[in-house]
């Protein structure tokens, strides 16, 4: 008798996902619990596991858009191939020849598991655009393992004999060529795309812009990054001073925390910040909850925690949902000044840039100092005038005089 597996309910508002990898092979062996399959909905990537342990018989395949509730693939009764039994005598025979180790694979060419890359090995390999076939695995019945994914990367380079260069040359394309390429757009783009449109046809959204000097903020890390590094165990950037800003400056001029759901203005009494950041399959926006009681070493360590859960792609959906305000930093890549796009249903966003030494006044003086020009988006219907320009002025007096932020003067 086989069982069905299904595509599981994994948020509120998601009704499809898209198949974008399997673990394993149809006619595998798998246990109860072992991830097959990755699945990628709008907001995330999540694996699904095997519900019975028995052979694998695939369904659908990589690429097909399916909706919650579809049969993914069967699980049939049956047992582990005979051929398992086998490994653990070969790799205790292995044991006294050390310099075979690495070739268990080619020893054992009927074994499943030869040339599969285990779940984390093959999210490294598909992001580095390698093919798992072209890797000798050294896990255990010639399974690629997560080292063995991240040599992969180094070792053509450092190894292409000089031989193989013109090889290398030939498939690039000749000036004045003309080619295409196309690729199906992933779920997470999809939503990006629809999203913003929908934002910037529904809302009333308009920019107001400013400019702080950072000369105060990089003399106070200067001084005491080392202290706060090895007391705290992390960096002291910048964007623990521009988060605790922001959730000053919001207590203030609560109109910027708010939303409209329906006929309602719907105020919050405490900042949860989306944080934007780059992942490798596109832009995800995960949430530090209750930002305005946290430290600047507690910010630090939530930003750092979530940036490499975005980066892993292991956000989770509640990880990414209930944002109040965002902050997007489009400085680390150069960024001189850019208009932000909301991130709905909340009404502002501030957008970060790069730092530049430029000439200011002050006091009378002309001086070089380094300046970083903040732009808040926000949405008219919400947000008046005043008190836009009036909170993105506080969150510049703050910056400019971090010794407010530990005072709240």
């Amino acid at each position: 008798m086989s069982l069905e597996i299904k595509v599981p309910t994994v948020g509120e508002s998601i009704t499809e996902v898209t198949l974008s990898q399997w673990l394993k092979q149809d006619g595998d062996y798998v246990e109860m619990d072992e991830n097959i399959a990755e699945l990628e909905s709008d907001k995330a990537t999540f694996e699904l596991p095997a519900e019975k342990a028995g052979i694998l018989r695939i369904i659908a395949q990589e690429g097909d858009t399916l909706e919650i509730g579809a049969v993914v693939c069967t699980i049939e009764e049956g047992g582990a191939p005979a051929g398992d039994a086998k490994p653990a005598a070969a790799s205790e025979e292995k044991a006294s020849a050390p310099a075979a180790t690495a070739n268990v694979a080619d020893e054992n060419p009927d074994s499943y598991a030869a040339g599969t890359a285990s779940p984390a090995a093959a999210k490294i390999l598909r992001e580095k655009g390698i093919d798992p076939v072209t890797i000798k695995g050294t896990g255990k019945e010639g399974r690629i393992t997560k080292e063995d994914a991240e040599k992969a990367q180094v070792a053509p380079k450092a190894a292409a004999p000089a031989k193989e260069a013109p090889k290398a040359a030939a498939p690039v394309a000749v000036a004045g060529s003309r080619n295409e390429r196309r690729e199906k757009m992933t779920s997470l783009r999809k939503t990006i795309a629809k999203r913003l449109v929908s934002v910037k046809n529904e809302t009333a959204m308009l920019t107001t812009f400013n400019e702080v000097n950072m000369q105060p903020i990089m003399d106070l890390r200067a001084k005491y990054k080392d202290t706060f590094k090895e007391k705290h165990g992390v960096g002291l950037g910048f964007m623990s001073f521009f988060t605790k800003a922001v959730t000053t400056a919001l207590k203030e001029w609560p109109a910027v925390n708010a939303r409209i759901e329906e006929n309602e203005l719907v105020y919050s009494d405490f900042a949860d910040i989306s944080i934007a950041v780059s992942a490798p399959k596109g832009l995800v926006v995960p949430v530090l909850r209750n930002a305005e009681s946290m430290s600047l070493h507690e910010i630090e360590k939530g930003i750092g925690a979530l940036a490499v859960k975005a980066r892993d792609n292991k956000l989770t959906i509640d990880e990414m949902t209930g944002g109040t305000f965002t902050i997007t930093n489009g400085g680390v890549f150069g960024s001189m000044m850019s208009t932000p796009i909301i991130n709905a249903p909340q009404s502002a966003i501030l957008g970060m840039h790069n730092i530049i030494q430029r000439p200011v006044a002050e006091n009378g003086q002309v001086v070089i100092r380094p300046m970083m020009y903040i732009a808040l988006s926000y949405d008219h219907r919400v947000i008046d005038g005043r008190e836009s320009v009036s909170f993105l002025v506080r969150v510049k007096q703050l910056l400019e005089d971090p010794a407010r932020l530990l005072l709240e003067v």
